[in-house]
């Protein structure tokens, strides 16, 4: 298996069904299973095929119709990244998204667009304070959006993830458990998880190594590679190579190039040529299977929030205009 989440619970995906939707609550689009109604004072309004919300006020759409594409959608392009990945013989090039974001119609165009990305990863709907707010009430409403739309597209579905310091319940970050109550808090919900997110490549390498002599199953690592334009590791390749060695595969699975704000051509220049390093180190190793961008769009990249006074990491920028760094991933891809 990957070294990756892998819950019950997930695998199950049941949702969780409600009387009403409350206010900005979902109540509709491809895929949904929830309530439909919306609570008093607020309208189930479609705002795209795959997303209907309770919202103030009256509104001219219903959950059943559809909404129009607005002439600033980007046409698709002839090729795609998904669909030069493919031919290089990989096995997909992807994109992270997440459900706020589906809202915005032009860009759920572009994510639909299965030549770009063929397989997507729901950025948080599926973390554990999203799936079990309270302690045995699971809901997977959110993530099941996701899931349909990679379903409907054609899509691979990435699942990410259920264990992270930073996302977990409440109930579970403020818990007083003894041993016993998180051996059954484990048994319950996962038969594998990620060991360490964002861990240091020589100690994931030794314990790789480690869970392997002990009968370990392991299918593949992932790499995060939330980089900083100008400072693409040297040893990158070298660091895939190393995994790859012991039989297991490797993906890139959360990549974007950050940059101080506000963004120069010099530095969108070395943007693309950061890019094409990273993308390439892959291309040159047989056992990296895919590429995951973490968002495709500068609009809604999590960094200039986590990160103030740095942005600009995507391959396209807030209006959906393909950056410098677009050409960059397909000079490595071709």
């Amino acid at each position: 298996m990957m070294l990756s989440i892998a819950c019950t619970a997930l695998a199950v995906l049941i949702p969780l069904v409600l009387a009403q939707s409350p206010e900005w609550g979902q109540c509709g689009g491809i895929g949904w299973t929830g309530a439909t109604t919306c609570v008093a004072g607020t309208v189930c309004t479609v705002l795209n095929s795959y997303y209907s919300q309770c919202l103030p006020g009256s509104a001219s759409s219903s959950p059943g119709s559809t909404p129009s594409t607005p002439s600033s959608t980007p046409s698709p392009t002839a090729s795609g990244l998904h669909t030069l990945a493919k031919a290089a013989g990989k096995l997909y090039f992807g994109t992270a998204t997440d459900n706020p974001e589906l809202t915005d119609t032009a860009y759920v165009a572009k994510l639909d667009d299965n030549k770009e990305f063929g397989q997507i990863t729901p950025g948080n709907s599926m973390k554990w304070d999203a799936t079990e707010p309270e302690r045995g009430t699971f809901t997977f409403a959110a993530g099941d959006v996701i899931a349909n739309l990679a379903k409907t597209n054609g899509q691979l579905l990435r699942g990410h993830n259920c264990v992270w310091y930073n996302q977990l319940p409440s109930w579970v970050a403020n818990g007083q458990f003894t041993a016993a109550d998180l051996t059954d808090v484990i048994q319950t919900h996962c038969d594998s998880w990620d060991v360490i997110n964002g861990a240091k490549a020589t100690a994931m390498l030794n314990l790789v190594k480690q869970l392997q002599a002990d009968g370990v199953p392991i299918d593949g690592v992932g790499f995060q590679c939330h980089f900083i334009v100008g400072e693409i590791p040297g040893t990158f390749q070298q660091t895939l190579e190393q995994f790859t060695a012991l039989g297991i595969e490797v993906a890139i699975t959360e990549l974007d190039i950050r940059m101080t704000l506000p963004s120069t051509d010099a530095l969108l220049a070395q943007q693309q040529k950061d890019y094409e390093t990273v993308v390439q180190a892959c291309m040159n190793v047989d056992g990296c299977i895919g590429f995951t961008i973490w968002d495709w769009t500068d609009k809604y990249s999590w960094v200039p929030s986590t990160f103030p006074g740095q942005g600009a990491a995507c391959p396209w920028d807030e209006n959906f205009n393909k950056k410098p760094a677009y050409s960059g991933i397909v000079a490595a891809l071709d």
